[in-house]
């Protein structure tokens, strides 16, 4: 199973109680598809996946299943920080049916050493019969996962088809893509990185800007494709000027209050995290509108 094109690491819309709004995540749903991206990552981090309780992340899934109904490809997140639930939550996910693979993120809260990744890793990927992609994301779990780990992982279990590297370090994904880019997709983490990542010989990308702009990064992939990479390369810029411009903050609140600009319910973020204030709003808007 290839892994390649622009997956969207969906949000998951709240109503300003905190509930699901499932019919505001169908909209956008629709949204994403008619964008032309090629899947969907649920429960991914920018779905809020460690503020769902284990029944939400299961009514989640289903609900993707449902409105997705097979025009694209689903990858759900089921990382855990201890090996025995990312066992278990995995073969839930599984037992649902209609996902075509997982993403399974580095432990976090405790950091891990290279051995105990390894460890960890293996035994989920000889206990779990579903294609798998390792998910490296430092900023938030606290540390990366070595080159050398990833390669040793891909060299010992055929079920890896991939990796998301939102490692935001452009060597690290140089390195990632020679040591095991023939063997398996490696995917851009980070908006910055798309083209470069393409260049480099990724597949392609899971970033949070497509859940807000996924018709420029769907315009970047399909004209790098084309070998258009002038027009690629200004997409990119246009991406990375957006980018940098909201990372001052909340990465979640800046992610839905884009979406609802551009009339994308995407509700609210769900507490601790708050919604960008008017001010912020105003901001914001003027970034998407230059």
């Amino acid at each position: 199973m290839e892994i390649k094109g622009i997956y969207v690491p969906h949000v998951t819309p709240f109503k300003h109680d905190g509930e699901i709004d499932r019919e505001s995540l169908k909209r956008c749903i629709e949204f994403w598809i008619n964008s032309g991206v090629n899947g969907l990552v649920t429960l991914g981090s920018n779905g809020e996946f460690p503020y769902l309780t284990y029944e939400e992340r299961i009514s989640v899934v289903k609900d993707v299943i449902d409105y997705v109904n097979g025009r694209v490809k689903i990858i759900v997140g089921t990382g855990a920080p201890s090996t025995y639930e990312t066992i278990k939550f995995s073969k839930d996910i599984l037992d649902i049916g209609g996902v075509d693979a997982l993403i399974i993120v580095t432990p976090y809260y405790f950091p891990l050493s290279s051995n105990e990744l390894i460890a960890h890793y293996s035994e989920v990927l000889s206990k779990v019969d579903a294609p798998i992609l390792l998910y490296d994301v430092p900023k938030f779990t606290g540390y990366s996962m070595d080159v050398s780990v990833v390669e040793k992982l891909v060299k010992e279990h055929s079920n890896i088809v991939g990796i998301k590297d939102s490692t935001g370090n452009m060597f690290h994904i140089s390195e990632t893509i020679r040591t095991v880019g023939d063997k398996i997709s490696v995917l851009s983490g980070t908006a910055e990185f798309i083209l470069p990542t393409l260049i480099l010989g990724g597949k392609g990308a899971i970033v949070a800007v497509a859940n807000f702009i996924p018709e420029l990064t769907v315009k970047l992939y399909n004209d790098f494709l084309e070998k258009k990479y002038e027009e690629a390369a200004k997409s990119q810029l246009k991406i990375n000027a957006i980018w940098y411009a909201l990372r001052k903050f909340n990465q979640l609140s800046a992610v839905k209050a884009c979406m609802n600009i551009r009339n994308i319910n995407a509700g609210y973020p769900r507490k601790p995290s708050l919604p960008l204030n008017d001010s912020e709003i105003n901001y914001v808007k003027e970034i998407l509108l230059k």
